[in-house]
């Protein structure tokens, strides 16, 4: 394995904690706390495009537990990772919200029977662009300061946390109780556990205080009637995901076309991601950490197709995990990809962690979520924001990130080929940062220095 420009060791000669292996329980509950608290998001995409393009519950499963394998795989490639692939940092993997919009308007456009397959094949294109991509995609990194990152890190708190309240009311806005007093209460009681768990234990059981809110939640919620058993009654003990089990991918030019603006979005998201990760673990992600993760993001995607599963990238509800456990080693992460792993060659398994109702999993999705915002403004406060051009810069760019939160029906009369990257605050509050950080901040600089006669190399 080549080595990576950020150095392996720290500066004392001693093991960077990102490159720490723990101990064999401490690593498993460690991991099985990254697992709990990305299965929902793993499942869900699979869960919403299944009916959408036809298929049945059998098949939707199928989808579902193929997903949870690919994920696996592909956190495995980015923790591990081999060659030039792979950000070597704790950084998960899964299947990306950005693309649910596009493939249901790509699977209803097709015949029943064909829908998946044309899924798969613009899924499996758009990866293999975005791998070629990586070297160059990576040079972005310059564009990205401190005041770009932390805004951006901050923005992609924000936008988690309507997913945590969703989950709080119930997950599924169709249902009876969706926001009903118990639901919002179980979020509640949930969230006061792992903050009273954080509160009061030490050492490695405060690391898995989520876990341990996540388990006394359930065990709360079960005799309430909030979870069930049908799915471990249905399971099969065991189900590899076979290959093109959907029949072989098929290819259309505006299919491809749409999942390869979607690959694009994904990689502005996972660049953003690691940043704010390598922040995190003290590790800062560099040019060539930069272009193994997107490596490990382009070529999961375009293998998950083979395994039936569906477009990879970040999952930034674990970055939050991380900010809050102080966990950093990338070999926990890698045990999650080994769970996931098995949890989709065994739907037994999975279903045991589809046990977590929803609601539970909200309260503890509100610190996780809420950890990252922190992480962002944490980074800010080293932004000069004193400056009033980089005060301005976050303002603005904040105020465009969240327009999708805040009012999710902004853009309705705008063409739907744009709602790719229009309805991610993510994309859209990175993209001004950047356009408005160059405008502030380097191209003003630079004919300051002209009128100067200063050499613009010195910039």
């Amino acid at each position: 394995m080549p080595a990576q420009s950020n150095a392996q060791d720290t500066a004392d000669g001693g093991r960077h904690p990102v490159d720490e292996t723990l101990p064999p329980l401490r690593m498993f509950t460690s991991g099985l706390q990254h697992v709990a608290a990305m299965y929902a998001g793993v499942v869900a995409p699979p869960m919403i495009v299944g009916p959408a393009v036809g298929l049945s519950a059998r098949d939707t499963a199928f989808l579902m537990g193929a997903s949870l394998f690919t994920a696996g795989l592909c956190t495995l490639l980015q923790t591990i990772g081999f060659w030039k692939v792979g950000a070597r940092l704790p950084f998960v993997n899964g299947v990306s919200f950005a693309g649910v919009t596009p493939m249901i308007a790509i699977g209803t456009s097709q015949r029943p029977d064909d829908a998946i397959p044309v899924i798969f094949g613009s899924i499996m294109v758009a990866g293999l662009l975005g791998f070629f991509l990586a070297p160059y995609f990576c040079k972005l990194v310059r564009f990205f300061p401190p005041v770009v990152t932390g805004t951006v890190i901050t923005l992609i708190g924000l936008s988690l946390l309507p997913v945590a309240f969703r989950w709080a009311q119930g997950g599924n806005d169709r249902a009876a109780d969706f926001g009903s007093l118990r639901n919002v209460g179980m979020a509640a009681l949930t969230l006061v556990i792992v903050l009273v768990l954080r509160r009061l234990l030490t050492g490695f059981l405060k690391q898995i205080a989520i876990l341990l809110g996540l388990v006394a939640g359930t065990l709360i919620a079960a005799p309430l009637g909030m979870t069930s058993l049908d799915a471990i009654r249905d399971a099969d003990l065991v189900g590899f995901p076979t290959p093109f089990h959907f029949g072989a991918p098929q290819f259309s030019v505006a299919a491809i076309v749409s999942m390869c603006i979607v690959m694009l979005v994904c990689m502005t998201e996972s660049t953003a991601d690691m940043l704010a990760l390598g922040q995190i673990v003290d590790r800062p992600a560099d040019e060539r950490t930069l272009e193994g993760g997107l490596r490990a993001d382009a070529l999961g995607s375009a293998l998950a197709p083979f395994f039936n599963g569906f477009m990879a990238s970040a999952f930034a509800q674990n970055i939050g995990l991380v900010a809050m456990t102080k966990v950093r080693s990338r070999f926990v992460v890698a045990t999650g990809g080994g769970i996931l792993v098995l949890l989709g060659l065994c739907p037994v398994a999975a279903s045991v962690i589809a046990l977590v109702p929803l609601p539970v999993l909200g309260g503890a999705g509100i610190v996780l979520f809420g950890s990252v915002a922190a992480s962002g403004i944490q980074t800010l406060a080293g932004a000069a924001l004193e400056r009033g051009d980089n005060a301005l810069i976050v303002a603005a760019s904040v105020g465009i990130g969240v327009i999708p939160i805040a009012a999710p029906e902004f853009y309705h009369a705008f063409p739907k080929d744009l709602l790719v990257v229009l309805d991610s605050g993510i994309s859209t509050g990175c993209v001004v940062a950047i356009v408005l950080n160059l405008a502030f901040n380097h191209l003003r600089g630079r004919r300051a220095r002209v009128a100067e006669g200063a050499p613009l190399a010195a910039h």
